[in-house]
């Protein structure tokens, strides 16, 4: 935490992921600290509405608000990791527009650090613009922006998803992002907060292989009513039970069947083209890829049963959802 006139800026740095927010308050002298992020946090948050006052003494820093008072021990300041600012070209891009990307593809990204390229979003430079590429190995999202230009031609970066997921939590409703894009590091910058991360390195899986160039059959329906049939039919759909789909006709049956627990089935109306079959799916990964859409109607192509899913938007083609079927007797 350092003070400079009446402006505050907080650090916090995992050495991965460091996120700088600068804030106005009322200074009354220049200074530094370090203190423990979280215990911090917390006392701030149960102090009473209103100004809070913190005050750095050789060891230690009040913090008072009303009648509530606390002290903690500072760190070592000389420890703390230095700080180095940016050395790439700053692009700028809508706000909005990057947050929707992020909001489409980072939910993709893979947990397991087991496979940590997998747990990166690929930022891509296409002809016609920049792509984003999140896969788990189960399902693979991919979102066009069209028009937008962060890298030369041919040149990708492989963004950490855990720093991406911040990044949306900090980008809140400022209008403009600004990006630079460094040979191992990239930084975002949203009004007063700027988030700095390592960029991944390795061989990102070649994801356009799993792109089937045709689909024969194809079901249409409302976004709103399958994300609720799916929140149903999931009650029953127990210990990783799958969500059956049966195609054909003008509706979709779901069905979950737990063995020794029960069964649950609805049908919903919908437009199918292509031959009947029965399709399976994880339900929460089916209702994150539908939810990620936006448009009112979503359509799901496939070619077999054992072959994967696209999801889309009607009238939508900057956002795919790939997703991997689950097989079932």
């Amino acid at each position: 935490m350092q003070v400079e006139g009446d402006r505050l800026t907080v650090t916090g740095t995992d050495l991965e992921l460091t996120i700088r927010l600068t804030v106005d308050v009322g200074g009354e002298r220049d200074g530094a600290a370090v203190v423990p992020a979280r215990l911090v946090g917390d006392i701030v948050k149960a102090l009473p509405a209103g100004a809070v006052s913190v005050e750095l003494h050789d060891d230690e820093m009040s913090i008072s608000a009303g009648r509530s008072q606390f002290s903690v021990r500072p760190l070592s300041l000389d420890d703390y990791p230095a700080q180095s600012e940016p050395a790439a070209d700053a692009v700028t891009l809508p706000a909005a527009m990057v947050a929707d990307a992020l909001r489409q593809v980072v939910r993709a990204a893979s947990t397991d650090d087991a496979r940590a390229v997998l747990t990166g979003v690929l930022l891509a430079a296409d002809d016609d613009g920049l792509r984003m590429v999140a896969t788990d190995s189960y399902r693979l999202a991919v979102r066009d922006l069209p028009g937008t230009s962060v890298m030369a031609s041919g040149q990708s970066v492989l963004i950490p998803g855990r720093a991406l997921n911040e990044l949306q939590r900090v980008m809140g409703d400022v209008e403009e992002l600004s990006v630079r894009l460094g040979d191992r590091e990239a930084t975002f910058e949203a009004g007063g907060t700027r988030l700095s991360t390592r960029l991944i390195e390795g061989e990102f899986p070649n994801y356009r292989n799993l792109l089937p160039s045709s689909y024969p059959n194809l079901l249409t329906v409302g976004k709103a009513a399958m994300l609720e049939a799916i929140r149903r039919v999931k009650i029953l759909a127990q210990d990783s039970t799958p969500v059956r789909l049966t195609l054909g006709g003008d509706t979709v049956q779901l069905t979950a069947i737990t063995q020794d627990v029960g069964n649950a089935a609805e049908e919903i109306d919908a437009s199918y083209d292509g031959v009947e079959m029965t399709v399976a799916f994880n339900p929460d990964y089916l209702a994150a890829g539908i939810d990620a859409i936006d448009s009112d109607d979503v359509t799901l192509a496939t070619m077999d049963p054992m072959k994967p899913a696209v999801l889309r938007g009607v009238g939508r083609d900057d956002y795919l959802y790939l997703l991997m079927p689950v097989r079932v007797p």
